[in-house]
């Protein structure tokens, strides 16, 4: 019997968090671990609920990031705080997406 569609999915968080690849080490709340950060994926969604009149709660120095769920833990609450290599950020929106996390992070410009 050949791979399940979910195998496929996880073989791939393991191919895009690679750090030899498009991840690098972190800390986050004290842990290191592989993360791929996208600022551009953050200017997209703000491009889109501008279209939608929807501004309201966008932070200076927004980011996503994306992590595996079995190296993170838990999905994270929005609106707990998370630090990322010794800088605080807000969880705006946390979504699992087939075994790899993406969180949005805001952080007011200090």
């Amino acid at each position: 019997m050949g791979l399940s569609f979910k195998d496929v999915l996880f073989s791939d968080v393991d191919t895009f968090l690679n750090p030899d690849e498009f991840a690098e080490k972190h800390f986050i709340d004290g842990r290191q671990m592989t993360v791929s950060i996208d600022g551009n994926e953050v200017i997209e969604r703000s491009k889109k609920q501008t279209d939608k009149g929807r501004t309201d709660g966008i932070y200076e120095g927004q980011i996503i990031i994306y992590v595996s769920r079995k190296e993170f833990g838990l999905l994270p609450a929005i609106g707990r705080k998370l630090t990322m290599d010794k800088r605080e950020y807000l969880i705006q929106d946390a979504v699992d997406e087939g075994g790899m996390y993406s969180i949005t992070l805001g952080a007011k410009k200090i």
